[in-house]
């Protein structure tokens, strides 16, 4: 299988790859199926069963919504977070799914969307299943996806292999592991970009993989601006308070603040992945990277880059983003980037180790440097749970990217102060984080069944 950097930063809507946008992409290909099988004048209604995680946090996370937007045809990087309250509306009203010109469906909710709390599939804890329906409930279709974290979905017979860019085509440079990576890196003397940007042209020109790493950029720069600019509480029961906006406001009256606190800085950077992690528990549009739960990281230390880094270029923005793709390509077929699978580490953790490297590259450090940049990152978020308090991507999950954003710049400078040699190599961590993430206890993958989810006092 080969993945693309495209296929690690998507854009989409908050607030989690794995339940909302996983779940939309799910729903919207089963509409396809129904068509594709010719069952459009005899399908009556969809069937919708959520399992595990997808049913213990999917009413938090916005699941149920994802699917109704799904099954009318939208997809999470084309549909307007601000129709969505509408669209809404609209299919709770009619108790219709107008899916397209074909296709009406009757829908009501209570009876057509069912939570499975006690109940899995095989292969991972996101599972869903679709089942059309005729007029006299006889089944005409049924087909089962797993949203397996950032978005992607698989299907037992490989559905969805248009959002996972899996195909037959003999990428140059091809690598499983760290160490092959470098032994690429070496045999060919490239960087780690560019060795990224050398697999990429086997599916993009040139010229549309710098447009599509712009693109990738400018969004996480709105999603930021949104941010900064859109006060109020968050939605949910938890009544959380944005707080992005206030501290910009308090940077922006004192930019000489650096001059008497030197750890100003630090500010700033939890200010940027502040205002990703609110937009993004707003359901508003982010940048998948490689998770929404862990949408804030890559943003703010880009951010980071770009305004403290006195060398930033433009080049070392796709620099950043290219090697921070490869690793997290690395997580992705080796472990996990779910936080149903493997807990937080699998999400803020990747994230942080992406970042790492990332700007280590940005910064023009050696291949070994980014390697231990990117170990070091992991290698402090191992064991991290996944324990969402109400079941929404809020507390801890918002603070906990500004946490991990540090975290990758602080193993940024570890890996430069440093030789490039280090005792535990990406790849054992990488494994290490797989195994850490299989021996944790199911009540720490996203099910808020424990930790903070299930410990906060309420007065």
């Amino acid at each position: 299988m080969a993945v693309s950097v495209f296929d690690l930063f998507k854009i989409g809507i908050g607030p989690s790859s794995s339940h909302t946008v996983g779940p939309m992409r799910a729903a919207n290909l089963f509409i396809g199926q129904i068509m594709s099988h010719n069952l459009a004048d005899k399908t009556h209604a969809v069937f919708t069963e959520l399992y595990g995680s997808l049913s213990h946090t999917g009413r938090g996370h916005g699941t149920d919504k994802a699917v109704i937007l799904g099954l009318l045809g939208n997809m999470p990087d084309s549909i307007n977070p601000d129709d969505i309250p509408a669209l809404l509306e609209q299919v709770k009203s009619t108790e219709q799914i107008q899916a397209n010109d074909e296709l009406t469906l009757l829908f009501k909710e209570k009876k057509h969307l069912k939570f499975h709390k006690r109940k899995t599939l095989p292969l991972h804890s996101n599972g869903m299943q679709f089942t059309a329906l005729d007029k006299d409930g006889n089944e005409l279709l049924r087909k089962a996806y797993y949203s397996v974290g950032g978005g992607f979905i698989m299907s037992h017979s490989h559905l969805a292999k248009a959002h996972i860019m899996e195909d037959d085509s003999d990428i140059p440079h091809p690598f499983t592991t760290a160490a092959e990576l470098e032994a690429q890196c070496k045999q060919h003397d490239l960087t780690i970009a560019d060795l990224m940007r050398a697999n990429e042209l086997t599916w993009r020109s040139e010229e549309e993989i710098n447009a599509s790493l712009d693109q990738i950029w400018q969004a996480m720069v709105s999603c930021v601006q949104r941010g900064l600019a859109t006060d109020g509480v968050l939605p949910g029961g938890l009544k959380v308070a944005r707080r992005a906006p206030k501290l910009h406001e308090q940077l922006k009256n004192n930019p000489k603040a650096s001059l008497t606190d030197p750890l100003t800085i630090l500010d700033w950077v939890n200010m940027f992945a502040l205002a990703v992690s609110e937009e993004n528990a707003a359901g508003g549009r982010v940048v998948t990277a490689p998770t929404n739960g862990a949408a804030g990281i890559i943003p703010a230390v880009l951010h980071y880059y770009h305004h403290f880094v006195p060398s930033a270029t433009h080049k070392g923005i796709h620099d950043f983003l290219l090697t921070a793709a490869a690793v997290g390509i690395l997580y992705k077929t080796k472990a996990s980037i779910s936080g149903a699978e493997v807990g937080c580490q699998g999400e803020v953790g990747v994230a942080s180790s992406m970042a790492a490297a990332g700007l280590a590259a940005a910064c023009n450090l050696s291949r070994e440097e980014i390697h231990n940049a990117a170990e070091i990152a992991m290698e402090h978020n191992l064991g991290l749970t996944c324990d969402p308090i109400g079941g929404l991507v809020q507390i801890p999950c918002i603070e906990r990217n500004a946490m991990g954003a540090v975290k990758s710049i602080n193993a940024c400078r570890m890996a430069d102060h440093n030789d490039g040699a280090h005792w535990v190599t990406l790849d054992k961590v990488i494994m290490t984080m797989k195994a850490t993430g299989d021996d944790m206890k199911e009540i720490y993958k996203e099910t808020s069944r424990g930790g903070l989810a299930v410990n906060i006092i309420e007065c």
